[in-house]
């Protein structure tokens, strides 16, 4: 154990994480969850049913091939990690009990509970585990975000009935925080052989609430598993949960869905809108919990494989001419912080130097456009080679975060130095991004752990995979992204990730926009709520004061 030991203390030394949790309004609390102002009668509160409402729907309720943060909010009830993420950085047991490493880094050999079963009955033992690690890599699974969390996983090995060991291609810093990861949960092997594509419509794992439900666009319900008993120390109840019932109800309009937690519709709701916010903080009746959140920030990312964006100066002049703090402000009112790189505040790695590196230069924007040969015409749109100089911005429906406003924002202030944004609206992003790849510009942000990250992001697509949001190709950054995916030293980590971000800004690879703050508004009887390392709220402890 000692290497597995060493291995956490420097994760808690390099404190990847910062979460921050806070209960507003008279009578808050910021002792990292929602405490009862009504005490004991609170501590004895049993059942009931807490209301939840989402900002956006789930694209499928089977973590190995989910790509939305929002699943997360239910998905931590159904399932379980093999390790738990602590708020500091250290890695903790969940359902496995202890681990060793070898020398080289490149296995991992865990010891897992004894007492664990999945909802079906099925048991949790070391052929599950070796079932769920194969399912990921397996194409036939069509992974998603779990896909780039659990490399460079290559195979696993059954030495005992409660006993497993995994091997990696390559020495991974982040492979056993990201085992951590929601998206890297435990399903039955059972339900997954049973259910094949649909076992997202009827998930089944080894988590504190059981599956019920799901009616699309509508609300997702889950319910007590009496028989839990294996809680990770991220909460104090490590048996079954008190509530008898959680209804994720699906709200994307934002003034319905904080509108519905002031009229008592539902009892909480996420995702608060910046003018809301003061309002709730005043509110007798009503609490504002809050997490940041970390990883990569709401970054927009070039299209480096369209032209003009493959040009650099083209690039810089968009980001010379993009205010990026008065969108922030303007939006956000003082609620959300700008970002400056690609990652964000609080994980190893961030580089704080880059803040205020960028700011908007109109001047600088024109020259940059004239000196590659675009010109403006009679209507003020430039033009090269008879071609207009237009830039296509995609974003999602519903207005996730006010991002739609966001391109409404660009789109003005790019028509100022001659370029014609064109902003296509689309509740079908997987197939106009991620089948089509018709886009100039598009946004995307990642809660992670691990600046490593980046990679997935960054580092040039092998043969037949997937290409990255921006598609770039630059050997100088795939060198530094596999350096930093193998490094030991938290210092060199530090540097190596540092260089990676300047290079990002310094090319205008990706425009940072905001870090996004995890809110959540709750009726003063929802006691109990807590957060994840990450920033996701967790309901084993929560109980409905009476």
């Amino acid at each position: 154990m000692s290497r597995s030991i060493a291995w956490m203390k420097v994760m808690a030394l390099a404190a990847v994480l910062v979460m921050v949790l806070s209960g507003c309004g008279a009578g808050g609390s910021s002792s990292g969850s929602a405490q009862a102002s009504g005490g004991e009668q609170a501590s004895q509160a049993e059942g009931g049913n807490l209301t939840f409402a989402l900002a956006t729907s789930p694209d499928t309720l089977d973590p190995h091939r989910s790509g939305l943060a929002v699943t997360v909010r239910a998905i931590r009830t159904i399932y379980d990690n093999l390790v738990v993420q602590l708020p500091d950085g250290s890695i903790k047991p969940w359902l496995a009990t202890e681990w060793s490493v070898s020398e080289d880094g490149k296995s991992y050999t865990f010891k897992l509970r004894e007492d664990v079963k999945f909802h079906d009955g099925t048991p949790f033992n070391a052929e599950a585990v070796k079932y769920n690690l194969d399912r990921v890599i397996d194409p036939a699974t069509k992974a998603a975000n779990s896909l780039a969390l659990i490399r460079p996983y290559q195979s696993s090995e059954v030495i005992d009935e409660y006993t497993i060991k995994v091997n990696l291609a390559s020495p991974s810093q982040a492979f056993l925080g990201n085992l951590s990861q929601a998206l890297l949960g435990i399903v039955s092997p059972t339900a997954a052989k049973k259910y094949g594509d649909q076992l997202g419509k009827n998930p089944v794992g080894t988590g504190p609430y059981t599956f019920v439900k799901w009616d699309e666009n509508a609300d997702i319900v889950v319910a007590k598993n009496k028989d839990y008993n294996w809680a990770p120390e991220t909460v104090e109840n490590k048996a079954a949960p008190h509530l008898d019932t959680i209804t994720f109800k699906i709200v994307p309009e934002e003034a319905t869905r904080i509108g519905s937690v002031q009229s008592g519709q539902v009892l909480a709701a996420e995702t608060v809108p910046p003018q809301n916010v003061a309002a709730l903080k005043n509110d007798p009746n009503q609490q504002l919990l809050q997490a940041n959140t970390v990883g990569l920030p709401y970054t927009l990312f070039f299209n480096l494989r369209k032209a003009p964006w493959d040009d650099v100066k083209v690039r810089q002049a968009v980001q010379s001419a993009v205010d990026v703090e008065s969108i922030v402000k303007t939006l956000y009112l003082g609620n959300y912080e700008r970002a400056w790189s690609a990652l964000s505040p609080g994980i190893l790695g961030y580089d704080a130097s880059l803040e205020g590196s960028i700011n908007p230069d109109i001047n600088k924007a024109n020259q940059l456009l004239d000196e590659q040969g675009w010109i403006k015409g009679a209507d003020g749109i430039r033009e090269k080679d008879g071609q207009k100089l237009t830039l296509r911005y995609v974003d999602g429906s519903p207005n996730r975060e006010k991002r739609n406003d966001i391109a409404a924002i660009i789109q003005q202030q790019l028509k100022q130095v001659g370029i014609a944004v064109e902003v296509e609206i689309t509740k079908d992003i997987a197939t106009v991004i991620y089948q089509n790849w018709d886009y100039d510009l598009y946004g995307n942000s990642q809660v992670n752990s691990d600046p490593n990250a980046l990679y997935a992001f960054y580092h040039t697509s092998a043969e037949g995979e997937r290409r990255t949001l921006s598609g770039l190709s630059d050997p100088k950054i795939d060198q530094l992204l596999e350096q930093g995916a193998v490094e030991t030293d938290p210092e060199k980590r530090v540097e190596i990730y540092n260089e990676i971000q300047q290079v990002l800004i310094d090319q205008a690879v990706i425009l940072p926009i905001y870090v996004f703050p995890y809110t959540v508004a709750a009726s003063k009887s929802v006691q109990g709520v807590k957060f994840d390392s990450l920033g996701y709220p967790l309901f084993n402890d929560v109980r409905i004061q009476p």
